[in-house]
Protein backbone atom coordinates (compact mmCIF):
# COMPACT_ATOMS: atom_id res chain seq x y z
CA UNK A 1 0.00 0.00 0.00
CA UNK A 2 2.72 2.31 -0.58
CA UNK A 3 2.29 5.71 -2.17
CA UNK A 4 -1.61 5.24 -0.99
CA UNK A 5 -2.88 7.94 1.22
CA UNK A 6 -6.17 8.69 2.57
CA UNK A 7 -7.99 10.52 -0.03
CA UNK A 8 -6.43 8.14 -2.80
CA UNK A 9 -8.23 4.99 -0.80
CA UNK A 10 -11.91 7.48 -0.36
CA UNK A 11 -11.32 7.97 -4.23
CA UNK A 12 -11.22 4.60 -4.84
CA UNK A 13 -14.57 3.96 -2.88
CA UNK A 14 -12.49 2.15 0.26
CA UNK A 15 -13.77 4.65 2.54
CA UNK A 16 -14.47 2.55 6.15
CA UNK A 17 -11.12 0.79 5.55
CA UNK A 18 -9.20 4.17 4.92
CA UNK A 19 -10.48 5.74 8.14
CA UNK A 20 -9.62 2.95 9.77
CA UNK A 21 -6.47 1.85 8.60
CA UNK A 22 -4.26 4.12 6.71
CA UNK A 23 -2.53 7.39 7.89
CA UNK A 24 -2.60 11.04 7.12
CA UNK A 25 0.23 12.13 4.11
CA UNK A 26 0.69 16.20 4.30
CA UNK A 27 -0.01 17.80 1.05
CA UNK A 28 2.91 19.27 -0.88
CA UNK A 29 3.15 23.01 -0.79
CA UNK A 30 3.50 24.61 -5.03
CA UNK A 31 6.55 26.99 -3.00
CA UNK A 32 8.65 26.44 -0.02
CA UNK A 33 7.89 28.04 2.97
CA UNK A 34 10.67 30.70 3.26
CA UNK A 35 8.76 33.33 5.42
CA UNK A 36 11.43 33.87 8.37
CA UNK A 37 9.69 33.55 12.12
CA UNK A 38 12.19 36.28 13.04
CA UNK A 39 9.25 39.04 12.14
CA UNK A 40 7.09 37.03 14.26
CA UNK A 41 5.53 38.20 17.56
CA UNK A 42 7.77 35.40 18.74
CA UNK A 43 10.94 36.64 17.13
CA UNK A 44 12.45 33.05 16.42
CA UNK A 45 10.97 29.73 15.48
CA UNK A 46 11.17 26.43 14.19
CA UNK A 47 10.50 27.55 10.75
CA UNK A 48 8.61 24.32 10.05
CA UNK A 49 5.83 25.06 7.11
CA UNK A 50 3.32 25.99 8.70
CA UNK A 51 1.18 23.73 6.26
CA UNK A 52 2.38 20.79 7.98
CA UNK A 53 1.20 21.77 11.12
CA UNK A 54 -2.55 21.40 13.06
CA UNK A 55 -3.51 21.73 16.42
CA UNK A 56 -3.14 18.36 17.94
CA UNK A 57 -3.97 19.73 21.90
CA UNK A 58 -7.35 20.39 20.07
CA UNK A 59 -7.50 17.84 17.40
CA UNK A 60 -7.27 14.84 19.05
CA UNK A 61 -9.43 15.87 22.00
CA UNK A 62 -12.38 16.79 19.55
CA UNK A 63 -11.85 13.54 17.53
CA UNK A 64 -12.51 11.88 20.72
CA UNK A 65 -15.44 13.46 21.94
CA UNK A 66 -16.98 13.16 18.36
CA UNK A 67 -16.40 9.62 18.68
CA UNK A 68 -17.37 8.90 22.15
CA UNK A 69 -20.79 11.01 21.12
CA UNK A 70 -20.22 13.63 23.61
CA UNK A 71 -20.04 16.56 21.61
CA UNK A 72 -24.70 16.77 22.31
CA UNK A 73 -24.01 17.65 25.68
CA UNK A 74 -20.89 19.19 25.79
CA UNK A 75 -22.62 22.03 23.20
CA UNK A 76 -25.32 22.27 25.78
CA UNK A 77 -23.12 22.90 28.18
CA UNK A 78 -21.10 25.16 26.59
CA UNK A 79 -23.95 27.58 25.53
CA UNK A 80 -24.10 29.13 28.81
CA UNK A 81 -20.62 29.99 28.81
CA UNK A 82 -20.61 33.45 27.09
CA UNK A 83 -18.39 35.95 28.73
CA UNK A 84 -14.44 35.20 29.37
CA UNK A 85 -14.30 36.02 32.57
CA UNK A 86 -16.83 33.27 33.47
CA UNK A 87 -16.46 29.87 35.16
CA UNK A 88 -16.53 26.82 32.82
CA UNK A 89 -19.90 25.38 33.02
CA UNK A 90 -19.78 21.78 35.12
CA UNK A 91 -20.51 19.05 33.92
CA UNK A 92 -17.71 19.57 30.76
CA UNK A 93 -15.48 16.18 30.59
CA UNK A 94 -12.50 16.83 32.73
CA UNK A 95 -9.62 16.83 29.49
CA UNK A 96 -11.76 19.64 27.77
CA UNK A 97 -12.17 21.48 30.56
CA UNK A 98 -8.40 21.37 30.97
CA UNK A 99 -7.73 22.35 27.58
CA UNK A 100 -9.95 25.24 27.63
CA UNK A 101 -8.77 26.73 30.76
CA UNK A 102 -5.63 26.60 28.98
CA UNK A 103 -6.46 27.79 25.95
CA UNK A 104 -8.84 30.86 27.03
CA UNK A 105 -5.46 32.30 28.35
CA UNK A 106 -3.97 35.57 26.92
CA UNK A 107 -0.81 35.53 26.17
CA UNK A 108 1.89 36.97 27.49
CA UNK A 109 3.17 39.16 25.39
CA UNK A 110 -0.73 40.49 25.13
CA UNK A 111 -0.44 44.80 25.73
CA UNK A 112 -3.94 45.92 27.30
CA UNK A 113 -2.54 49.60 26.59
CA UNK A 114 -2.63 48.67 22.70
CA UNK A 115 -5.89 46.96 23.49
CA UNK A 116 -7.80 49.99 25.01
CA UNK A 117 -6.47 51.93 21.79
CA UNK A 118 -7.87 49.28 19.46
CA UNK A 119 -11.37 49.95 20.83
CA UNK A 120 -11.47 53.77 20.37
CA UNK A 121 -9.89 52.84 16.84
CA UNK A 122 -12.78 50.21 16.25
CA UNK A 123 -15.48 53.08 17.63
CA UNK A 124 -14.20 55.23 15.04
CA UNK A 125 -13.87 53.59 12.06
CA UNK A 126 -16.53 50.81 13.16
CA UNK A 127 -18.46 51.82 9.72
CA UNK A 128 -15.47 51.05 7.21
CA UNK A 129 -14.59 48.36 9.04
CA UNK A 130 -18.33 45.88 9.06
CA UNK A 131 -18.64 47.06 5.16
CA UNK A 132 -14.84 45.74 4.90
CA UNK A 133 -15.55 42.50 7.24
CA UNK A 134 -18.46 41.83 5.16
CA UNK A 135 -17.62 42.59 1.48
CA UNK A 136 -13.83 42.73 1.33
CA UNK A 137 -13.25 39.89 3.66
CA UNK A 138 -16.18 38.03 3.42
CA UNK A 139 -16.21 37.70 -0.78
CA UNK A 140 -12.31 37.04 -0.24
CA UNK A 141 -13.08 33.61 1.72
CA UNK A 142 -15.16 32.64 -1.55
CA UNK A 143 -12.25 32.87 -3.52
CA UNK A 144 -9.78 31.61 -1.11
CA UNK A 145 -10.32 27.94 -2.60
CA UNK A 146 -9.08 25.54 0.53
CA UNK A 147 -12.00 27.40 2.57
CA UNK A 148 -14.36 28.09 -0.01
CA UNK A 149 -14.46 23.93 -0.25
CA UNK A 150 -14.02 23.92 3.66
CA UNK A 151 -17.26 25.90 3.77
CA UNK A 152 -19.09 24.38 1.12
CA UNK A 153 -18.76 20.86 2.25
CA UNK A 154 -19.19 21.27 6.27
CA UNK A 155 -22.07 21.48 7.64
CA UNK A 156 -21.72 25.52 7.39
CA UNK A 157 -22.21 24.93 3.78
CA UNK A 158 -26.09 23.82 4.23
CA UNK A 159 -27.06 27.09 6.51
CA UNK A 160 -25.05 29.96 4.60
CA UNK A 161 -26.43 32.87 6.83
CA UNK A 162 -25.80 30.78 9.99
CA UNK A 163 -22.15 30.59 8.90
CA UNK A 164 -21.70 33.79 7.86
CA UNK A 165 -23.22 35.03 11.21
CA UNK A 166 -21.19 33.12 13.28
CA UNK A 167 -17.73 34.81 11.43
CA UNK A 168 -19.66 38.17 11.63
CA UNK A 169 -19.57 37.32 15.41
CA UNK A 170 -15.91 37.05 14.99
CA UNK A 171 -15.30 40.79 13.33
CA UNK A 172 -18.31 42.17 15.87
CA UNK A 173 -16.51 40.66 19.01
CA UNK A 174 -12.93 42.00 18.55
CA UNK A 175 -14.07 45.32 17.77
CA UNK A 176 -16.77 45.19 20.72
CA UNK A 177 -15.96 47.57 23.98
CA UNK A 178 -13.57 45.34 26.57
CA UNK A 179 -13.16 42.74 23.50
CA UNK A 180 -10.77 40.68 26.30
CA UNK A 181 -11.87 41.77 29.17
CA UNK A 182 -13.38 39.82 31.92
CA UNK A 183 -17.01 41.46 30.39
CA UNK A 184 -16.47 40.72 26.75
CA UNK A 185 -16.63 37.42 24.33
CA UNK A 186 -13.90 37.47 21.90
CA UNK A 187 -11.97 35.19 24.50
CA UNK A 188 -14.90 32.73 23.84
CA UNK A 189 -15.44 33.35 20.91
CA UNK A 190 -11.93 32.01 19.98
CA UNK A 191 -11.50 28.89 22.15
CA UNK A 192 -14.80 27.68 20.41
CA UNK A 193 -13.89 28.56 16.99
CA UNK A 194 -10.85 26.56 17.84
CA UNK A 195 -13.01 23.72 18.86
CA UNK A 196 -15.13 23.75 15.90
CA UNK A 197 -12.02 23.96 13.88
CA UNK A 198 -10.97 20.71 15.05
CA UNK A 199 -13.92 19.00 14.40
CA UNK A 200 -14.00 20.07 11.04
CA UNK A 201 -10.22 18.44 10.61
CA UNK A 202 -12.00 15.08 11.64
CA UNK A 203 -15.11 15.25 9.68
CA UNK A 204 -14.38 16.35 6.54
CA UNK A 205 -11.83 13.73 5.29
CA UNK A 206 -14.53 11.02 5.93
CA UNK A 207 -16.59 13.57 3.24
CA UNK A 208 -16.20 11.69 -0.41
CA UNK A 209 -17.40 15.25 -1.46
CA UNK A 210 -14.63 16.89 -0.04
CA UNK A 211 -11.98 14.44 -0.91
CA UNK A 212 -12.56 14.20 -4.06
CA UNK A 213 -12.27 18.12 -4.62
CA UNK A 214 -9.44 19.19 -1.67
CA UNK A 215 -6.13 19.29 -2.31
CA UNK A 216 -4.96 18.61 0.90
CA UNK A 217 -5.65 15.47 3.03
CA UNK A 218 -6.36 17.56 7.01
CA UNK A 219 -8.27 20.87 6.28
CA UNK A 220 -7.44 23.70 7.93
CA UNK A 221 -3.80 24.03 9.00
CA UNK A 222 -1.87 26.89 10.38
CA UNK A 223 -1.01 27.76 7.17
CA UNK A 224 -4.61 28.25 6.15
CA UNK A 225 -5.86 30.12 9.00
CA UNK A 226 -3.10 32.56 8.62
CA UNK A 227 -4.42 33.05 5.29
CA UNK A 228 -8.00 33.69 6.87
CA UNK A 229 -6.34 36.36 8.94
CA UNK A 230 -4.74 37.87 6.33
CA UNK A 231 -8.27 38.23 4.33
CA UNK A 232 -9.41 40.02 7.33
CA UNK A 233 -6.95 42.77 9.29
CA UNK A 234 -4.07 42.57 6.50
CA UNK A 235 -6.98 43.07 3.24
CA UNK A 236 -9.10 45.67 5.73
CA UNK A 237 -5.96 48.07 6.67
CA UNK A 238 -4.47 47.74 2.96
CA UNK A 239 -8.31 49.01 1.84
CA UNK A 240 -8.47 51.81 4.28
CA UNK A 241 -4.81 52.64 3.62
CA UNK A 242 -6.24 52.64 -0.28
CA UNK A 243 -8.98 55.00 0.25
CA UNK A 244 -6.30 57.34 2.10
CA UNK A 245 -8.11 57.22 5.72
CA UNK A 246 -6.20 58.90 7.87
CA UNK A 247 -5.02 56.65 10.76
CA UNK A 248 -2.56 57.45 13.60
CA UNK A 249 0.45 55.02 13.66
CA UNK A 250 -0.50 54.07 17.12
CA UNK A 251 -4.39 53.26 16.33
CA UNK A 252 -2.98 50.59 13.09
CA UNK A 253 -0.51 49.24 15.74
CA UNK A 254 -3.38 48.92 18.60
CA UNK A 255 -5.82 47.40 15.39
CA UNK A 256 -2.90 44.54 14.17
CA UNK A 257 -2.32 43.68 18.08
CA UNK A 258 -5.68 43.01 18.67
CA UNK A 259 -5.28 40.65 15.63
CA UNK A 260 -2.15 39.43 16.41
CA UNK A 261 -3.96 38.16 19.92
CA UNK A 262 -6.78 36.78 18.14
CA UNK A 263 -4.77 34.82 15.71
CA UNK A 264 -3.22 33.51 18.88
CA UNK A 265 -6.23 32.52 20.66
CA UNK A 266 -7.70 30.69 17.49
CA UNK A 267 -4.38 28.38 18.33
CA UNK A 268 -1.62 29.69 16.00
CA UNK A 269 1.48 29.35 17.40
CA UNK A 270 3.20 32.62 17.76
CA UNK A 271 6.21 31.64 15.13
CA UNK A 272 3.60 32.71 12.46
CA UNK A 273 1.92 35.62 13.73
CA UNK A 274 3.00 38.66 11.90
CA UNK A 275 5.02 41.12 14.46
CA UNK A 276 4.27 44.43 12.06
CA UNK A 277 2.11 45.54 8.90
CA UNK A 278 4.97 45.27 6.95
CA UNK A 279 6.21 41.76 7.82
CA UNK A 280 2.04 40.93 7.39
CA UNK A 281 2.35 42.03 4.70
CA UNK A 282 5.10 40.08 3.38
CA UNK A 283 3.40 37.04 4.93
CA UNK A 284 0.49 37.66 2.78
CA UNK A 285 2.41 38.20 -0.37
CA UNK A 286 3.61 34.40 0.20
CA UNK A 287 0.35 33.10 1.70
CA UNK A 288 -2.60 34.65 0.45
CA UNK A 289 -1.77 36.43 -2.89
CA UNK A 290 -0.78 33.54 -4.83
CA UNK A 291 -3.51 31.34 -4.12
CA UNK A 292 -6.65 33.43 -4.58
CA UNK A 293 -8.65 31.82 -7.36
CA UNK A 294 -12.23 31.37 -7.86
CA UNK A 295 -13.84 27.45 -7.41
CA UNK A 296 -17.41 26.18 -8.60
CA UNK A 297 -17.84 26.19 -4.87
CA UNK A 298 -16.61 29.33 -3.82
CA UNK A 299 -18.86 30.76 -7.01
CA UNK A 300 -21.73 29.30 -5.39
CA UNK A 301 -20.75 30.91 -2.13
CA UNK A 302 -20.56 33.99 -3.69
CA UNK A 303 -23.70 34.13 -5.27
CA UNK A 304 -25.13 33.26 -2.26
CA UNK A 305 -23.44 36.13 0.00
CA UNK A 306 -24.51 38.55 -2.59
CA UNK A 307 -28.98 37.84 -1.97
CA UNK A 308 -28.46 38.78 1.40
CA UNK A 309 -29.04 42.66 0.22
CA UNK A 310 -32.74 41.91 -0.44
CA UNK A 311 -33.33 41.14 3.20
CA UNK A 312 -32.40 44.68 4.14
CA UNK A 313 -32.73 47.17 1.18
CA UNK A 314 -34.08 45.82 -2.54
CA UNK A 315 -33.08 48.94 -4.33
CA UNK A 316 -29.56 50.30 -2.22
CA UNK A 317 -28.03 46.75 -1.79
CA UNK A 318 -29.74 45.05 -4.97
CA UNK A 319 -27.13 42.04 -6.22
CA UNK A 320 -26.05 43.94 -8.94
CA UNK A 321 -25.24 46.88 -6.50
CA UNK A 322 -23.39 44.24 -3.93
CA UNK A 323 -21.16 42.70 -7.20
CA UNK A 324 -20.35 46.00 -8.45
CA UNK A 325 -19.02 46.36 -4.77
CA UNK A 326 -17.34 43.49 -4.76
CA UNK A 327 -15.56 44.08 -8.11
CA UNK A 328 -14.61 47.63 -6.96
CA UNK A 329 -13.00 45.87 -4.06
CA UNK A 330 -11.54 42.79 -5.24
CA UNK A 331 -11.02 43.72 -8.59
CA UNK A 332 -12.05 42.21 -12.30
CA UNK A 333 -10.02 38.90 -12.26
CA UNK A 334 -11.93 37.94 -8.82
CA UNK A 335 -15.56 39.80 -10.08
CA UNK A 336 -14.86 37.89 -13.52
CA UNK A 337 -14.04 34.55 -11.82
CA UNK A 338 -17.17 34.39 -9.87
CA UNK A 339 -19.31 35.20 -12.19
CA UNK A 340 -20.13 38.28 -11.27
CA UNK A 341 -21.75 40.86 -14.34
CA UNK A 342 -20.52 44.27 -14.94
CA UNK A 343 -22.62 46.72 -13.76
CA UNK A 344 -22.68 50.04 -16.36
CA UNK A 345 -23.50 52.23 -13.68
CA UNK A 346 -22.14 51.22 -10.03
CA UNK A 347 -18.74 49.72 -11.76
CA UNK A 348 -17.84 53.51 -13.03
CA UNK A 349 -19.52 55.65 -9.99
CA UNK A 350 -17.52 53.81 -7.53
CA UNK A 351 -14.26 53.84 -9.38
CA UNK A 352 -14.60 57.76 -9.84
CA UNK A 353 -16.82 58.91 -6.81
CA UNK A 354 -15.63 56.37 -4.16
CA UNK A 355 -12.31 58.49 -3.72
CA UNK A 356 -13.70 61.84 -3.50
CA UNK A 357 -16.63 61.00 -0.85
CA UNK A 358 -14.45 59.15 1.57
CA UNK A 359 -12.29 62.31 1.39
CA UNK A 360 -15.40 64.03 2.13
CA UNK A 361 -16.31 61.84 4.92
CA UNK A 362 -12.84 62.39 6.54
CA UNK A 363 -12.54 66.00 6.30
CA UNK A 364 -9.79 65.80 3.45
CA UNK A 365 -12.26 67.91 1.16
CA UNK A 366 -13.80 71.00 2.14
CA UNK A 367 -16.97 70.36 0.17
CA UNK A 368 -18.89 68.02 -1.34
CA UNK A 369 -18.15 67.33 -5.12
CA UNK A 370 -21.03 68.62 -7.79
CA UNK A 371 -22.24 65.42 -7.71
CA UNK A 372 -24.46 65.45 -4.81
CA UNK A 373 -26.58 62.49 -5.38
CA UNK A 374 -24.25 59.92 -6.08
CA UNK A 375 -23.07 61.32 -2.91
CA UNK A 376 -25.94 60.92 -1.03
CA UNK A 377 -26.26 57.23 -2.81
CA UNK A 378 -22.84 56.06 -1.59
CA UNK A 379 -23.24 57.31 1.98
CA UNK A 380 -26.75 55.34 2.21
CA UNK A 381 -24.76 52.23 0.78
CA UNK A 382 -22.16 52.49 3.20
CA UNK A 383 -24.18 52.72 5.91
CA UNK A 384 -27.02 49.73 4.68
CA UNK A 385 -24.04 47.62 3.72
CA UNK A 386 -22.69 47.69 7.63
CA UNK A 387 -26.12 46.41 7.88
CA UNK A 388 -25.78 43.28 5.93
CA UNK A 389 -22.95 42.78 8.02
CA UNK A 390 -24.79 43.72 11.57
CA UNK A 391 -27.99 41.84 10.80
CA UNK A 392 -26.83 38.55 11.44
CA UNK A 393 -26.05 39.87 14.94
CA UNK A 394 -29.46 39.84 15.34
CA UNK A 395 -30.24 37.16 17.25
CA UNK A 396 -27.87 35.52 20.10
CA UNK A 397 -25.58 33.28 18.58
CA UNK A 398 -24.21 30.34 19.55
CA UNK A 399 -21.06 28.71 18.44
CA UNK A 400 -21.35 25.21 18.34
CA UNK A 401 -18.86 21.67 17.44
CA UNK A 402 -20.57 20.03 14.47
CA UNK A 403 -20.95 16.39 14.34
CA UNK A 404 -21.66 15.85 10.98
CA UNK A 405 -20.15 17.33 7.08
CA UNK A 406 -23.38 18.70 5.10
CA UNK A 407 -25.49 16.51 3.80
CA UNK A 408 -24.98 16.87 -0.05
CA UNK A 409 -29.08 15.87 -1.10
CA UNK A 410 -30.44 18.24 0.93
CA UNK A 411 -30.84 21.51 -0.72
CA UNK A 412 -29.23 24.26 1.46
CA UNK A 413 -30.77 27.31 3.05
Amino acid sequence: MDGLNRRDALKAGGILGALGALGVVAPARAQPWTWSPEGSVAGSGSGADPMTVWDPEADDLVAGLIDRGEVPQVNELLRTWTKNGQALPAGLPSELRDFMEYARRLPHWTDQAKLNTAIEFNKKRGLYLGVLYGFASGMMSTVIPKEARAVYYSKGGHDLEDRISKTAKLGYDIGSANAYGADGEMIVTCVKTRLVHAAVRHLLPQSPHWVHSAEEDIPISQNDIMVTWHSLPTTVMKHLTSWQVPIPAHESDAFLHSWQVAAHMLGVRDEYIPNSWAAANSQAAQVLDPIIAATPEGAKLADRLLSLGANIDLSVLSKPVLGAFTRFLLGDTIADGLAIPREPVWDPLLRFSWGPFIAVREGILGAVPPMADPYWLLDEFLRKAALIYLAELRMPISIEIPTMNRDMSVPPR
